[in-house]
């Protein structure tokens, strides 16, 4: 299959003896980036997702037809393997089937399914979980959805932050008895959180966000976290420079004068230009053929 190679990819990282930072990617020209300067693997995040695509926060507003389609983009523009952020599946288990289903069609390398009640229920300002047993369902059906094997499934649970320790560990016993590949935590605050969790389980680690004290990749890895998200910087960077460009741009300041601009050479290289060019010459040539 036409992904298959990045899928593998992402399983060798989860069955490797280390610990990666992915690339925070959400469109065409960050996946580039991220791939060019060396990450093994890009993180499309919900909140990304709702910012590049709607313009808004992270409430679940988007649709899995539009967050699919910026999959489709980034698949088309780069080789890098992607995790994405499926939230909790778009609905019920039957919808869960089917995200997995045009994720993989996609080309996501892999993606999480979370057990957090999505979107929030009326008059609840606290973030809620869904019963651990709908959970195993969703993970169930997430694996029922998946024609290619070596598209990796992800069980996500934020239950450390939201109810307990013990309730992360035992709905993360639960995911992994389902089969699927890995697990993705979020709200863990300590080591030996940490160390808990990995006692209890067997799967490779995917960490969501942490402390300080949990920045060490070399002690992540010890404890089987083979994925350790560093947030979601680079939107905020571009956001920060588009907004400095375009005041300046509607204060008077001559387009020549501005400060921070990629460079022309970074700019071809981040749209492949001479790889465009390249095979549009050769494609005209063969066309118009030696009596052109």
């Amino acid at each position: 299959m036409a992904f298959r190679s990045r899928r593998e990819k992402l399983r060798s990282i989860l069955s490797g003896g280390t610990c990666v930072h992915p690339g925070s990617v959400y469109d065409a020209i960050s996946i580039r980036i991220a791939e060019d300067l060396g990450f093994p693997l890009g993180m499309f995040g919900g909140s990304v997702a709702s910012l590049a695509v709607l313009g808004d926060p992270d409430v679940t507003l988007i649709t899995l037809t539009e967050l699919a389609e910026q999959m489709r983009r980034m698949s088309r523009a780069s080789a890098l393997p992607v995790l994405v952020d499926a939230d909790h599946g778009y609905g019920n288990a039957l919808n869960v089937r089917r995200t997995v289903q045009e994720l993989e069609t996609a080309g996501a390398a892999g993606l999480t399914i979370e057990d957090t009640l999505l979107p929030a229920a009326f008059g609840e300002t606290k973030t809620q979980l869904i019963p651990l047993e709908e959970g195993v369902g969703k993970m169930k059906a997430a694996l029922d959805g998946r024609s290619d094997p070596t598209l990796v499934i992800m069980g996500r649970t934020g239950a450390a932050a939201i109810t307990s320790i013990e309730d992360a560990v035992r709905r993360a016993e639960a995911y992994e008895a389902t089969g699927v590949d890995a697990l993705f935590f979020t709200g863990i605050k300590s080591r030996t959180e940490l160390e808990t969790i990995a006692s209890a389980t067997r799967l490779p680690i995917v960490l969501g966000g942490a402390p300080e004290e949990l920045n060490g990749l070399d002690y992540l890895a010890s404890q089987r976290v083979r994925i350790a998200l560093q947030g979601h910087a680079p939107i905020a960077a571009a956001t920060q420079a588009v907004y400095e460009t375009q005041k300046a741009l509607r204060e008077g300041m001559a387009p020549k004068s501005l400060k921070g601009l990629a460079s022309s050479e970074l700019m071809a290289r981040v749209m492949r230009e001479s790889a465009v060019k390249a095979r549009s010459a050769d494609v005209l040539e063969q066309n118009l053929g030696p009596n052109k």
